[in-house]
């Protein structure tokens, strides 16, 4: 090699910084030597934070992708490395968070003769990815991370997948070629502008209605789109309800929000919305199976506008009147900008007072569910509780079981933005604890609440090692029934409370989390509420509350369906 040649493993590690990665979520592996010795060796701008699982590293670049707007990175070595990365990058795909996944692999020299840990990784990562390719020459290394990033940051985002062999980590790469497009460094990056025919035919469904309503997906967070969605939906005095992955599109406390729709974490006042509606505007929301409540609603008589990025997306599920393929921060800017030079009178279409009145219905369901009778702990108390207790506007991170209807339907952000992050493109158990790491890294001055089910503990609790060792001060709630709660509750649905193989034996989860060195508590009477959550809160370092709670199946859940 030449005194200015960069080994392929160098060229990995100057790329990324290049491209202003700051934190690599990983786990080391044999494959992965060369990368390794490279990180240390070189001067960079890079922290590579060690995981205890593949399957974390993931999901903590998928929690820093969503609060930081920027890609996050996580690799991991080949073989059973490779397939446990999976889950965190088909989460972020489907989720669209921007996420790369750097896989090493065995040599190139190696395939075919049954080496140890081989796995096709192309066909592998293939139908999970927005991009993926194995590496197949070490000079093709930074073409191939542009690719990357280009194709993670623009359209709808999503995530890519690197595989490089080991031996193509010793190759030689030129370093004129190490140079990155900046504007792929945050995303969405290149957003395209709308059609004005199609602003224009989208403006006349919205001013023509009688009852229209915005649904609002994660499309609007993603887009930064905040804001001129508040001067739309103010002006013309529009309600707004959002799916999960929507939140944060306004403040829950804006006199127009009301809340999330659909089969979970939806109520009836969200859904009454939707009834009486004549007009639905689906904004950066694909209108799945939750949002819609398995398509039950909207029927045929409503007319529908849909604005995504995705012309997939558009359409997909719902013929519409009017749609705008489009980033939805510039067609909700074109909207108002014609809307500022109209020249008739703007209709209002009472929004806010009919929010108003729903509101107070939705909030006085929750007080009577989350009544603690005995020494049960009702999961709508905890919400209430942690509400009650948090003076500022955190992130919270939920697992997809029992936690996330009740926060989804009650709990209420004080801020518009990305503050509430649940894994509903595929639901994995797992996912709290690594994504609300990977927050704490992206927004270290922002306090980071994780709150998952007793079942997802147990797939992650190997994490609280890495949350002591780098001494993350996350603060984690776990709500314990001692079963798959989610399961037994559609158990109890679906078959009439015929359960088989849901429940597990009571686990001390306090007892185990102070073993890794976290600050406990442990919860199994109401009035012990509050001030165990309050003491968590307030520790400087880690902490970790176990509340045994209600189970899930009789605790009157925001669910309109279990299963289907």
């Amino acid at each position: 090699m030449k005194g200015n040649e960069l080994t392929g493993a160098e060229a990995l590690v100057r790329m990324l910084d290049a491209y202003e990665v700051r934190h690599v979520f990983g786990l080391c592996g044999d494959t992965s030597l060369p990368f390794y010795d490279a990180m240390r060796n070189m001067k960079h701008g890079m922290n590579h934070v060690l995981t205890r699982d593949e399957r974390t590293a993931a999901y903590m670049a998928d929690g820093y992708s969503r609060v930081t707007g920027k890609p996050g990175v996580c690799e991991g070595p080949s073989g059973g490395g490779a397939t446990y990365i999976l889950p965190g990058l088909i989460e972020a795909n489907e989720s669209s968070s921007a996420v790369l996944g750097i896989t090493s692999d065995i040599s190139v020299s190696s395939y075919g003769r049954y080496p140890l840990t081989e796995v096709d990784q192309q066909s592998l990562m293939r139908p999970l990815t927005k991009w993926n390719t194995v590496i197949a020459r070490g000079d093709h290394i930074p073409r191939m991370m542009r690719q990357a990033f280009r194709t993670m940051t623009t359209g709808r985002p999503g995530a890519a997948h690197l595989g490089i062999p080991y031996d193509i980590m010793k190759e030689t790469v030129d370093p004129d070629d190490i140079w990155a497009d900046r504007s792929h460094c945050s995303y969405p990056a290149w957003p395209a502008a709308p059609d004005p025919s199609a602003v224009e035919r989208a403006l006349k469904h919205v001013l023509s209605a009688r009852q229209p309503v915005f649904i609002c997906g994660g499309g609007v967070v993603i887009a930064n789109a905040m804001a001129e969605l508040d001067r739309l939906a103010t002006r013309l005095d529009i309600p707004v309800i959002t799916s999960i992955s929507g939140q944060g599109s306004l403040s829950d406390f804006h006199p127009n929000c009301l809340g999330v729709v659909g089969s979970n974490g939806g109520t009836d006042e969200t859904w009454e919305l939707v009834q009486t509606c004549d007009l639905i505007v689906f904004l950066g929301c694909r209108a799945g199976s939750t949002t819609t409540s398995r398509w039950e609603a909207p029927d045929r008589t409503k007319r529908i506008v849909q604005i995504d990025c995705d012309p997939d997306a558009i359409g997909a599920n719902y013929r519409v009147d009017a749609a705008i393929a489009a980033d939805l921060r510039l067609a909700l800017e074109a909207m108002n900008s014609a809307l500022d030079f109209s020249e008739t009178p703007l209709p209002e279409f009472g929004g806010a007072e009919r929010v108003r009145s729903l509101r107070k219905r939705k909030f006085t369901y929750l007080d009577r569910a989350s009544e603690c009778d005995g020494s049960e702990i009702h999961p709508g108390k905890v919400v209430s509780t942690l509400q009650s207790c948090l003076d500022d506007d955190p992130i919270i991170v939920s697992d997809p079981g029992t936690s996330c209807p009740f926060l989804s339907a009650f709990y209420r952000q004080k801020s518009a933005g990305r503050r509430f992050i649940t894994n509903r493109a595929h639901g994995a158990l797992g996912y709290a604890l690594g994504a609300a790491v990977g927050a704490w890294f992206g927004c270290p001055e922002r306090r980071v609440v994780a709150v998952m089910g007793d079942g997802s503990f147990g797939f992650t609790c190997g994490e609280l090692e890495t949350v002591v060792r780098y001494q993350a001060p996350v603060k984690i709630i776990v709500l314990s029934n001692s079963s798959f709660g989610w399961i037994k509750a559609s158990q109890h649905d679906e078959y009439g409370a015929r359960y088989h193989n849901v429940d597990f034996v009571a686990v001390d989860h306090a007892a185990i989390a102070a073993d890794y060195g976290v600050r406990s508590w442990r919860a199994d009477s109401p009035r012990l509420l509050n001030s165990v959550i309050g003491d968590a809160l307030a520790h400087e370092g880690p902490a970790l509350v176990d509340i045994i709670c209600k189970p899930l199946e009789r605790a009157n859940a925001p669910v309109r369906r279990w299963m289907g």
